[in-house]
């Protein structure tokens, strides 16, 4: 069969068109990212933008069944991406007469919708169950496995906390595996399968979000952590940051479209689910005890909590050194290029560029788009001022305080920072 992937390089996304390919589908994909491993046709689409049935003509060239696994939590465009591209995809599949279309949404969307997420994804499932199409809704509830990304990532980095907080205002959820989400799509776009019903994919256990970090961080193997109760003061604040980090560009589970989601939960019946597809959810214990954890995932659990502050102070520290020597470090920066030999005018125009090079830098480094060529702008131009430093004012390498040798720390940060940057 050749199947249209939406939302293919996605967590969901990526294991499910991998399983697919491995089947023997043709897969064809669309978004606004280069073509993912596994699909043989890739189309350059922004799904927010395609609103028009004629924009998903050439993603539906050939295709026979449609699997939409595109979304975001908390975007500037929500609407487009879970209701406007998605209304006009369905209904340029019925014009074609594809009839067979499985929709991802999220457990809980046809119950209560707290958010502009949730209420995007309610939508979304009514503007294709209003068509004359062979329609599956699925909802899934966390989804966890092997990879992971969004919630599933911060369950792991706060399973690396030595004390891990409890968030106020969460109601349970019934973690589901990524594998059993593949597995039931799969199932759907056999051309046997029953159509035109929505289901939840809910695990088969309910727990609160301290148990789900409690059980990741016994399969990561370390000892029970002390729990500690953050105030509703301390978790607002955290939720606004995530917010701030968003608008930088920098994708993050932790926003207050987050905090609205985790106060509905993500529990649902998992019962018809397996009734119409005779799977059986595993429970999120018997799923961790199968895949024990190796050294990658404790890198990575330790490393998800500290890369927001890897790059908020890296950024931070370029902004302030340019504003220090723009300002109260003005007349010793100066003194430097005297001594080097640097006419007065040269000196201040030196003093000058680097400085608005460095707040440069720094706001690159904060905002995600730029953040590439901000690390590697760091790169070279602390390599050159070593180069510099060094040619004009040589004792800096015998000063006490250690200007010269406090650059290498400096320059494995930035390399930290070039290694995590990517997100998925």
């Amino acid at each position: 069969m050749r199947v249209l992937v939406l939302g293919a390089t996605g967590f969901i996304g990526s294991a499910l068109l991998a399983r697919l390919a491995g089947n023997g589908h043709t897969c064809v994909t669309a978004g606004r990212g280069r073509a993912p491993s596994h699909s043989s046709r890739h189309i350059r689409l922004d799904i927010g933008k395609a609103a028009q049935k004629a924009d998903w003509a050439a993603a539906l060239e050939g295709v026979e069944a449609v699997v939409n696994a595109a979304g975001a939590l908390q975007d500037a465009d929500l609407p487009g991406v879970h209701v406007h591209g998605i209304d006009a995809l369905y209904a340029a599949c019925e014009q074609r007469r594809i009839r067979r279309v499985i929709h991802l949404s999220a457990i809980g969307v046809d119950r209560e919708t707290p958010s502009t997420f949730s209420q995007t994804k309610q939508r979304g499932e009514q503007s294709l169950m209003t068509r004359d199409l062979d329609w599956v809704v699925l909802r899934p509830s966390v989804v966890v496995g092997r990879p992971a990304y969004g919630g599933s990532a911060l369950l792991r980095g706060l399973a690396a906390l030595p004390i891990v907080p409890e968030l106020p205002d969460t109601a349970p959820i019934q973690p589901v595996h990524l594998d059993d989400v593949v597995e039931t799509v799969v199932h759907f776009l056999d051309a046997k399968a029953p159509t035109r019903l929505a289901l939840d994919l809910a695990g088969p256990e309910r727990l609160s979000l301290s148990e789900t970090v409690g059980r990741f961080r016994h399969w990561l193997r370390w000892r029970p952590a002390w729990h500690l109760p953050v105030p509703r003061g301390m978790a607002g604040l955290l939720y606004r940051l995530g917010d701030l980090t968003r608008a930088l560009g920098w994708p993050t589970p932790l926003s207050s479209t987050a905090k609205a989601e985790m106060a509905r939960g993500a529990a649902g019946n998992p019962s018809p689910w397996s009734e119409t597809t005779a799977i059986t959810p595993r429970a999120l214990s018997t799923t961790l005890l199968a895949e024990p954890a190796s050294v990658q995932e404790r890198w990575f659990a330790r490393l998800y909590i500290l890369k927001p502050f890897i790059f908020g102070v890296f950024g931070l520290f370029w902004i302030v050194t340019g504003v220090v020597s723009l300002g109260p470090g003005w007349d010793q920066g100066m003194d430097l290029m005297r001594e080097g030999g640097v006419s007065e005018r040269g000196a201040a125009l030196t003093v000058v560029a680097g400085a608005l090079s460095d707040i440069a830098i720094g706001a690159a480094i904060l905002w995600r788009p730029s953040s590439q060529y901000g690390l590697w702008a760091a790169l070279a131009i602390t390599l050159t001022y070593v180069v510099i430093g060094t040619a004009l004012v040589p004792r800096l390498w015998s000063e006490p305080l250690g200007p010269m040798l406090k650059i290498w720390p400096i320059l494995m940060l930035n390399l930290v920072a070039m290694a995590i940057r990517e997100n998925r």
